[in-house]
């Protein structure tokens, strides 16, 4: 997989834009998240009792904002890098909790798309197929480096 400047450049407008205001994009892609996958509640314990979203759930909150920002920033240094960076104690722990909470491919499935129709509203007009795609490759990047942990862990 190779990320192109292009991309590059279609993945940080974006950021630079939502970076202003990632609490509230965090908590729409984690509610997109249980919209598309209700069952998925169940693997955060900060979910487990209830059949709402709370928006006044600060744990909730937290964890979102934490995986928005990263894998936000993890597509932004995509190219730079020319991989997914992360502090590797960070990736280790990931690809613990992931296999520990019993993630599999479809899960990533779901994540790529509550990530990619939150981008697509946020952006608006700005939105593309191009940009789609950008943000749709970064992420399989990010994926797979999780799922590389896992294997890592499991053997």
């Amino acid at each position: 997989m190779s990320f192109t400047e292009q991309q590059e450049a279609l993945v940080t407008e974006a950021w630079e834009i939502m970076k202003q205001n990632v609490p509230q994009l965090s908590f729409r892609f984690f509610t997109k998240i249980f919209e598309i996958a209700p069952a998925a509640k169940g693997m955060f314990s900060f979910m487990m009792d209830t059949n709402e979203i709370p928006e006044n759930n600060p744990r909730l909150k937290v964890h979102a904002m934490k995986v928005f920002k990263m894998t936000c920033e993890s597509a932004v240094q995509l190219r730079e890098k020319g991989e997914v960076v992360v502090a590797d104690n960070t990736l280790k722990n990931l690809g613990s909790v992931h296999l520990k909470k019993g993630v599999i491919d479809a899960h990533f499935g779901v994540v790529k798309e509550a990530l990619l129709r939150t981008i697509e509203e946020e952006m608006g007009e700005k939105w593309s197929k191009n940009m789609g795609n950008a943000w749709g490759e970064a992420y399989d990047h990010l994926a797979a480096a999780i799922k590389a942990e896992m294997e890592q862990v499991a053997s």
